[in-house]
């Protein structure tokens, strides 16, 4: 008998062929598509699907829930926007392995804006032990890429100099573990410290051992690297990949809202190195809002040694002055903050810094100073960060694909938290048809699948994992604002993960059948 048949559904099965009129059946985690007459099939549970699109769930490979998932383990945001795997250790910012629990509870306050807090304790040092702890007690399932800011605490530690040849050598030893215990790749976020202080020699020698087992580069880029010119940072990333002999992915790619360039310097940056014959793949995300921590606004000195030192600065008049005179404010004013859990600081939430400097009677920049003191580090920001008029040929382009990036806390967030993928069917198909359906569906399964290395996910085909969406593409969309950001989406009625049941005529159901996918064992 088989466990679940999915009858009278358009099967669009992930490869960006058109869509196909079939049954898909489950059985033990596998999916098998039936074509004609299924009255002889057996099921366990048959789901109408009439008039709905049946998928492959969607995989989201730019996510920062891997701490957050072990606290909220149902993941309603994107669950519910039929995602069923995330790749978690972006923007150099994964969370093993580490020597001491003391680097590691360091390394979480320093990014806790961005990333937020497991449930306490953080009780592992390595890849394969928090690996271990999201088989079968989360909703869906996760990948893992190794962030180059632990590898850097690794081997040099916290302070922004060279690496020596012989913490290079370790800390391509590090890569290597952590790759055999299930790493994907390589990430690394550029802007955030330790690993910003990485330079080119280093990340090519490390990016090297990945290609060795198999791996690619997952980068958020350096951002200084514009005094040079616009694409310096986008150059940089292809170059380590060039020489290297990794695969690069580009994450967040898009032109700024600020208009930086042309978009077709962007575009043409990947087309080209893929004429060269590099392998160099992106994604983005669908609104024109970014999102981050505060502790990005400042200067890498200022962390130089660790969470402790920016506090220090934070708290000195020297340093404080300093601090003023080298972040800019016209960066920080057209963003808004959440996450503020002291009961004092809650009526700020979702407020821009300059509103709420004016409420505490202070400046700008000591308001941020004292918040962030007050608030340990773990404000974050939501702002414009993307040119609206050019997001569509990002999101359309055939080298990209689709990635949340949502900081899954706060009472503000960013409204892609909630509704990134929906908004790609609602606005992007349907509405304004920048793409077909079964492309967009492929930008958001087989391909992501396909960078990762995932060998059975991706696509709806016979012996493939059961990870299935089921949405009706007459009325999928989301309602999620920067005003009202905390909707769930409408339309995505079945979401099914290793062949259970997680959102079942728009309710979760509570199961928590998500699985680490470690490579080399994907299915398991």
């Amino acid at each position: 008998m088989l466990d679940l048949l999915i009858e009278n559904g358009l099967v669009i099965d992930g490869s960006g062929s058109p869509g196909f009129h079939a049954a898909v059946a489950i059985k033990d985690e596998r999916v098998t598509v039936h074509r004609g007459d299924v009255g002889h099939l057996v099921a366990a549970r048959t789901i109408d699907a009439t008039g709905h699109v049946v998928c492959p769930g969607f995989i989201d490979v730019h996510s920062h829930a891997g701490l957050t998932i072990l606290g909220e383990p149902h993941h309603d945001p994107k669950v519910r926007q039929g995602v069923t795997t995330e790749l978690v250790g972006i923007d150099g910012i994964s969370h093993a392995p580490f020597k001491t629990q003391d680097e590691l509870q360091r390394y979480i306050w320093l990014d806790s804006g961005l990333n937020g807090y497991p449930p306490m304790p953080a009780d592992w040092l390595t890849v394969a032990d928090l690996l271990g702890k999201y088989d079968n007690n989360v909703a869906i399932n996760i990948a893992y890429i190794l962030g180059n800011s632990p590898v850097r605490i690794w081997g040099v530690g916290w302070n922004d100099r060279p690496a020596t040849p012989a913490e290079i050598a370790n800390m391509q030893s590090v890569v290597r573990e952590a790759m055999e215990e299930g790493a994907w790749g390589l990430s690394t976020g550029l802007d955030y410290e330790p690993g910003a202080y990485a330079d080119t020699e280093e990340l090519v020698a490390l990016s090297e051992t990945v290609a060795s087992l198999g791996g690619f580069y997952h980068t958020h880029t350096r951002s200084d690297l514009k005094v040079r010119s616009v694409m310096a940072p986008w150059e940089e990333a292809v170059d380590i990949g060039r020489r290297s002999g990794s695969p690069v992915h580009l994450t967040h790619y898009r032109q700024s809202f600020q208009g930086d360039g042309s978009h077709l310097d962007y575009i043409s940056l990947v087309e080209d190195a893929r004429a060269e014959g590099l392998d160099v793949t992106f994604d983005c995300y669908t609104y024109p809002y970014s999102g981050t921590h505060m502790v990005i606004a400042f200067p890498g000195w200022s962390k130089d040694g660790g969470p402790e030192r920016l506090m220090a600065a934070l708290k000195d008049q020297s340093d404080r002055a300093r601090l003023k005179k080298q972040i800019p404010l016209e960066n920080l004013e057209n963003s808004w903050l959440h996450n503020f859990t002291k009961p004092q600081n809650v009526a700020y939430d979702g407020l821009l810094l300059t509103d709420i400097a004016k409420m505490r009677d202070q400046d700008p920049w000591d308001a941020l100073f004292d918040l962030l003191i007050e608030e340990n580090l773990g404000i974050s920001q939501v702002g414009l960060g993307t040119n609206a008029h050019t997001l569509q040929a990002f999101v359309s382009h055939p080298y990209g694909m689709i990635a949340s990036d949502a900081i899954l806390f706060g009472e503000y967030p960013n409204p892609r938290t909630y509704g990134c993928f929906p908004l790609v069917l609602a606005e992007f198909v349907r509405a304004e048809k920048h793409l077909r359906l079964p492309e967009a569906i492929r930008k958001m399964t087989s391909f992501p699948a396909q960078r990762l290395g995932l060998p059975d996910r991706g696509l709806l085909r016979d012996g493939f994992k059961a990870d299935v969406v089921i949405f009706d593409p007459a009325t999928v969309r989301t309602d999620a604002t920067r005003e009202d950001p905390k909707q769930y989406p409408v339309g995505i009625n079945y979401v099914i993960v290793n062949g259970k049941v997680v959102i079942d005529q728009d309710e979760n159901t509570g199961a928590l059948p998500g699985r680490a996918l470690r490579r080399g064992h994907a299915s398991t």
